[in-house]
């Protein structure tokens, strides 16, 4: 009967057991039991694998984290919060300073006393040379005096020689509309005289004053005349000084009337004289009482 080998068991019999292994060969194949770990230990628990959904990161369309932007309300009002008490410390700092210093002495109110000076003063300039020792005197007496054997008319505008600003108004044609112009003017006063000559011939000089603070009063007065229609000429020496000879006005009942006037400026002064009458007026006659006025000037 063959002898079954030794290292396999008899078929339907116990065989021997298998020969014991060295103790310090290791096993050829670990047992099941240290290959594989557990599921304690190699599978991590729910609630320490995957992070909450508070806390986790989003990601972008390409993989990358996307991080949340950050709160600027917050940061802003801080720096606001700093900068207003940066400058009440800075403002209180320096009140206290300034608090603590002694206070500035004031210059004394009395001045040295300056020496006068010896010897006679500058004499005044004269009339010739300094025009306004005659303009603010009395303008009455740079009127032309009256010619000998002439009358004083009844009708002569003004209190002793001299016309407010609504006698001089009067005088001419719209006197309300006048009475404006003259304040924008700057209306300072005025002098007139006036004498008739025979029984149709009149003759009235004035001299009007303004301010001439704002406006050129008196010139500006010399060229708003209306003088359509008429023939002029210029006065020597009188710079925008004009004589004018006006057309004879008929009016039926009435004589003719004949026109005449002169007006020019000095400085601050405007002159005007008119000549009326019934019979033509020579032009030498208004240009001679002209240029006298005018050198009186």
């Amino acid at each position: 009967m063959p002898v079954a080998d030794s290292g396999t068991a008899a078929p339907g019999g116990a065989g021997p057991s298998a020969p014991a292994q060295p103790a310090d060969v290791p096993s050829a194949e670990p047992t099941e039991s240290a290959a594989v770990p557990t599921e304690s230990a190699s599978v991590p628990t729910e609630s320490s694998a995957v992070p909450a959904e508070s806390s986790a990161v989003p990601a972008g369309p390409d993989g990358t984290t996307v991080r949340p932007a950050r709160r600027r309300g917050r940061t802003t009002l801080l720096v606001a919060t700093a900068a207003v008490l940066g400058l009440v410390a800075g403002t209180c700092a320096g009140y206290l300073v300034q608090a603590d210093r002694e206070p500035t002495k004031l210059p004394p109110l009395s001045q040295p006393v300056v020496a006068q000076a010896k010897g006679k003063g500058p004499e005044p300039l004269s009339a010739a040379q300094d025009r306004r020792v005659k303009t603010d005197g009395d303008l009455r007496k740079l009127l032309i005096k009256r010619p000998k054997g002439t009358k004083v008319p009844d009708w002569e505008p003004g209190e002793d020689g001299w016309l407010n600003m609504a006698d001089y108004a009067d005088q001419l044609e719209n006197s309300g509309r006048e009475f404006g112009d003259l304040v924008k003017s700057e209306y300072r006063r005025a002098a007139g005289t006036s004498w008739l000559v025979g029984s149709n011939q009149s003759v009235e000089i004035r001299l009007v004053q303004y301010r001439q603070e704002e406006s050129l009063g008196a010139s500006d007065r010399v060229s708003w005349w209306n003088t359509d229609d008429t023939s002029s000429w210029p006065i020597p020496g009188a710079g925008d000084g004009m004589v004018y000879l006006f057309k004879v006005e008929r009016k039926a009942g009435y004589l003719p009337l004949y026109k005449a006037q002169a007006s020019a400026s000095r400085g601050d002064i405007a002159m005007e004289i008119w000549i009326y009458d019934t019979k033509p007026i020579p032009k030498s006659k208004i240009m001679d009482l002209a240029k006298r006025q005018m050198e009186r000037l």
